[in-house]
């Protein structure tokens, strides 16, 4: 295997690593010449075994959601032997999301260098790079600058919160719908065309084209050993949303106060964004990672944070959510079609204090019915969410039983 001579390039380039805090957005603005000055010019590393190589030493994971090992991934598309696709994914279909169009207007030649070096290494016949309209033109004036680019095909998808999802991506090209299919086969294995299609997440991409100049030691300087490196967060308070970086392991109570929000007036946190999970205020010095958030069923997922404040009903808000997610299915399949408008009606019903006693353990069976029955995973992330409502906001449960609710709508 090939390793990567990472001081050796970082001499020739004359450019030093981020130190500290911002690293993707530390250009401080999108030009091509600001990028080039800051982080130095594209690597010249072409093999895939190198590049697999010190993505795993350096421990990314991706940062669409899913947290799956980016050098897994992509050895997974190497093994095909075949010249296939690689997407960059900027769809952002969630939300509360707003890390990736934050990434694409201030960042994008980050995105873009980590999509030439994986598609030169796999040796792929097509680049794309798909995200939403208001997207577009930062990018493609980003495309313009370079000489490199040219082959980059831009897909505008559609706004909605199923687009996102890789194979939802994957049909939006084909077929112009953005609805995710069946997972009987892996994208890396027949995707577009049933070529091996590689997607990947475009913070995921700029993190690749840092840690291919820097390295995988420096990439680790930052973070915890279980989560290393940093990550972009949409951080939605009372005051609006805001998109900071933070170190991985960071406290949910330190990275509020990051993002300019008093901790002491938190009743939870969705952690996750709309698939995520609720996370009462008691758990805020819990380390923003897999393992520091898995006791409370929750996950960094794609680097969202959604507040509750004091004086808000958390049965309330997931059922507004719950009924959000309802109508945003691709309605393809019978959990999404019949499960999850179901699943919607009990939790308003829980809401708006019915008594009915037996909602909470209708909730619970109508989740077991649509967990890992649909054709992708918006029931299972739907269900996700209710479920933590019921833990994290059992006492609301019981009373709104009674008719009553300890919390007034702000």
């Amino acid at each position: 295997m090939t390793v990567l001579d990472v001081p050796a390039r970082r001499e020739q380039s004359a450019v030093a690593p981020p130190e500290g805090l911002p690293r993707l957005l530390a250009a401080g603005d999108p030009t091509l010449a600001t990028h080039l000055a800051r982080f130095g010019p594209l690597p010249a590393v072409r093999d895939a075994e190198a590049i697999i190589g010190e993505l795993e030493r350096s421990g990314l994971a991706g940062r669409g959601g899913a947290a799956f090992p980016t050098w897994r991934k992509i050895a997974s598309a190497a093994e095909s032997g075949r010249a296939g696709v690689v997407v960059a994914n900027g769809s952002e279909g969630e939300p509360l999301s707003a890390k990736d169009a934050t990434l694409l207007h201030h960042a994008p030649h980050l995105v873009i260098d980590g999509l030439l070096l994986v598609a030169r290494a796999l040796g792929a016949s097509e680049m794309q790079l798909v995200t939403t309209a208001a997207q577009l033109p930062p990018v493609q004036r980003a495309i313009s600058e370079r000489r490199d680019a040219g082959g980059i095909r831009l897909r505008q998808t559609e706004d909605r919160f199923v687009s996102g999802e890789a194979s939802a991506v994957v049909n939006a090209i084909e077929r112009g719908r953005a609805i995710p299919r069946d997972h009987v086969v892996r994208l890396t294995v027949s995707g577009i065309g049933r070529r091996p299609t590689l997607v990947l997440n475009v913070e995921t991409l700029a993190h690749l084209a840092l840690i291919l100049r820097f390295g995988a030691s420096w990439f680790r300087s930052a973070g915890s050993d279980d989560d290393p490196g940093t990550r972009l967060l949409t951080v939605t308070g009372p005051d609006g949303s805001v998109v900071i970086e933070a170190a991985g392991g960071t406290t949910l109570r330190t990275t509020l106060r990051a993002a300019g929000v008093d901790p002491t007036t938190v009743r939870a946190l969705l952690v996750g964004g709309y698939h995520g999970a609720w996370v009462a205020s008691e758990a805020l010095d819990a380390p923003l990672s897999a393992a520091g958030l898995a006791p409370f069923g929750a996950g960094p997922g794609a680097g969202i944070l959604m507040v509750l404040s004091r004086g808000q009903c958390g049965l309330t808000r997931t059922a507004e959510i719950a009924r959000y997610l309802a109508g945003q299915s691709a309605g393809q399949c019978g959990p999404c079609a019949n499960g999850l408008p179901e699943i919607s009606d009990v939790m308003a019903r829980v809401a708006r204090r019915d008594r009915d006693a037996s909602l909470p353990r209708q909730l619970r069976e109508l989740a077991g019915l649509v967990t890992g029955r649909g054709a992708c995973h918006h029931p299972d992330g739907t269900a996700r969410m209710v479920m933590s409502a019921l833990d994290a906001f059992d006492h609301d449960v019981r009373a709104h039983a009674l008719g009553l609710c300890q919390e007034v709508a702000a």
